[in-house]
């Protein structure tokens, strides 16, 4: 799907909250996390439509925000923090949907939205700050020019909008895709190879499918939104992945989540558990769908270096990793992208949910239910602290668990 056609169908829809995403796996098998939760939510510091965040330690997280400027806040002790500007994106390049440091640099990642021919200079691109110095590392969308989507269901194959960012410690970076509905991995000479791609997923169309509205919400950083096509009479219809997020998790391995493109059906996203290296690697839900596990073993083997880890889960829009094995996928809404796009009462709040492995499954559990609202980023820090970012449009702020 085209990301940037509806608000969040540029959010992701990838082209393109439900109450399904109260669990990680299909109902039947699903174990619920009993473990102590963090539940004080509470404000750091007020944003502007707060996008990206990364802690990076002792009370410092790295921010951006919607008018293209990045900046870090610093916790007091005592008083209130302060966001202490570091710079802003050329203005052609709109503003970033991610953030991420390693090594002393701090990644940019601006989206897309379209075709990559079609694309103003300075989108689609990943950029890197360094001593005061910013600098573009690689353009996303003329390689995705070159790598055109094989599965595309829209007959946009070279659709582009990069939303989701790792920098890794190798100096290289992982950039998600949610328009090519691929993974690529960025060397700092700005070679880029595709990690893995993301082959749609056969859905339920929801009874209540919202007809599309006149005046959608802008994509994240798109062009032009355009109507969505009307409800197909069948029961089940294809819907692309639209990649949103990666994360490195505890052990290693590479974890991606979706979106999920048009019909936007709720419990229909995925988490990825994709081998540290891969190249090529051929993420299908297909085989996992037919078998009716509804669940894979954590580490479990698999052809193609890619395995669904977790399910059930609904417009994944940013995941994030703490020291002990645990994934956090953070839901724009839990009833759907698209619901909330369409205006739907309710549908405005989002969810955070920590997916833990225990004997070969996974557990998941809702934190500070109900107390979200069109959340953005999540990161968690190296002492346990919880950073989120949202709204994403208008008055936002930058917010933590503890």
């Amino acid at each position: 799907m085209t990301p940037s056609r509806t608000l969040l169908a540029a959010v992701a829809a990838g082209a393109a909250l439900a109450t399904a995403a109260g669990s990680a796996l299909a109902p039947a098998q699903a174990h619920r996390d009993h473990s102590p939760a963090p539940d004080d939510l509470t404000t750091v510091a007020p944003l502007s439509g707060p996008r990206g965040v990364d802690s990076v330690g002792r009370g410092l997280t790295l921010v951006t925000e919607d008018d293209g400027t990045f900046s870090l806040v610093i916790e007091r002790r005592h008083g209130p923090a302060e966001v202490r500007e570091l710079g802003g994106l050329p203005a052609a390049a709109g503003f970033a949907q991610a953030i991420s440091a390693a090594r002393g640099k701090v990644y940019f990642l601006t989206g897309g939205g379209g075709p990559a021919e079609e694309l103003p200079a300075g989108a689609a691109t990943l950029y890197v700050w360094h001593h005061g110095d910013l600098e573009e590392v690689a353009d996303i969308g003329t390689h995705q020019i070159g790598d055109p989507d094989p599965y595309d269901l829209e007959e946009v194959p070279t659709d582009t909008n990069p939303y989701g960012m790792q920098a890794l410690k190798d100096g290289t970076v992982l950039v998600a895709d949610a328009g090519g509905n691929d993974l690529l991995r960025v060397w700092p000479n700005g070679k880029v190879k595709t990690v893995a791609v993301f082959k749609p997923r056969v859905v339920e169309v929801p009874d209540d499918l919202p007809a599309p509205p006149e005046a959608p919400m802008r994509a994240l950083g798109g062009s032009d939104p355009e109507p969505e096509p009307p409800a197909p009479p069948a029961p089940t219809m294809p819907a692309e992945s639209v990649p949103t997020s990666v994360t490195v998790g505890a052990d290693g391995y590479w974890y991606v989540g979706e979106l999920r493109g048009f019909p936007a059906t709720p419990g229909t996203s995925l988490v990825w558990r994709i081998k540290p290296g891969s190249r090529g690697a051929v993420c299908d839900p297909a085989p996992y769908d037919a078998r009716g596990d509804r669940h894979e073993r954590r580490g479990g083997k698999h052809r193609s270096g890619c395995t669904p880890y977790a399910d059930g889960l609904t417009s994944i829009v940013d995941l994030a990793a703490d020291r002990h094995g645990a994934i956090y996928a953070l839901s724009l809404s839990k009833a759907s992208w698209l619901q909330a796009e369409s205006g739907t009462p309710g549908a405005e709040i989002g969810g955070l949910f920590r997916i833990t492995p225990h004997r070969g499954h996974t557990h998941t559990r809702e934190l500070v239910p109900g107390r979200l609202t069109l959340p953005g980023g999540v990161d968690v820090a190296k002492d346990g602290t919880i950073y989120l970012t949202g709204p994403v449009f208008g008055p936002g702020a930058l917010m933590k668990l503890e």
